[in-house]
């Protein structure tokens, strides 16, 4: 019989390391660009190591708040080049992980972690370039009683992320890619960061850029422009 809450669900697919490792050079706020926007975890998550990007396949993890239970038996079963995606309901009272768990996951291929809660032992993690993200630091450690579940939807500071899914993380935070549109957002990154370099390259080289819609945009919003003297 199903003991819906405390539960172990079968993985519906394996990480595709290749393709994983197509979104290396790719940044998040190209790829959240082009999902409108709308397809990010909170500002709150941020890195906690030294800067190495994230990427990886998410194996994702469901924890009562202060628990890491379930954590433990994700890093026995993961597979290399997945990231352990863990939603503990962004609750700062009990750490989840520490030094210790996020040695083992890296011993275990584990590309990282993200963790909507704590972490504990932030200065040792932040010496190594293991990645880690979380919603903050306290030095209480965590419980090992359960419930939990391992492979079921999280929703990891408002982004919903499917076993499976792709994680990128960099400085600026971490998106979540659905594997059914991760060639579509590569080719579409990779034509903004085009863009953007060409941008760069012109100003770079003393040209402009057009930048007649700003005024254009104000016109259409109603908005009164009276800034001949400006530039005087």
């Amino acid at each position: 019989m199903e003991n819906i809450g405390f539960r172990i669900i079968p993985r519906s697919q394996y990480p595709d390391l290749e393709l994983i490792a197509q979104f290396q050079n790719v940044v998040t706020p190209h790829l959240s660009d082009n999902m409108n926007r709308i397809f990010a975890s909170c500002s709150q998550l941020r890195p906690y190591h030294s800067g190495k990007k994230l990427v990886g396949s998410a194996l994702t993890v469901k924890t009562r708040p202060g628990d890491n239970l379930m954590i433990h038996k994700a890093i026995e079963m993961a597979l290399p080049g997945e990231v352990i995606v863990v939603d503990g309901d962004g609750d700062l009272t009990n750490s989840l992980i520490g030094e210790i768990m996020t040695r083992l996951a890296e011993k275990q291929g584990v590309a990282g972690f993200v963790l909507n809660g704590a972490i504990r032992d932030s200065g040792a993690i932040a010496s190594r370039d293991f990645p880690v993200y979380a919603r903050g630091v306290t030095h209480r450690g965590p419980y090992k009683d359960g419930p939990g579940e391992i492979n079921v939807p999280v929703s990891i500071g408002g982004m919903i992320v499917n076993p499976g899914d792709i994680i990128v993380g960099d400085e600026d935070g971490l998106v979540a890619i659905p594997v059914q549109y991760a060639g579509l957002l590569l080719d579409k990154a990779r034509q903004t960061q085009q863009i953007e370099d060409g941008i760069i390259e012109t100003l770079e080289q003393g040209g402009s850029i057009n930048r007649d819609w700003i005024d254009q945009f104000l016109q259409q919003k109603g908005c009164s422009l009276d800034d001949e003297d400006a530039r005087k």
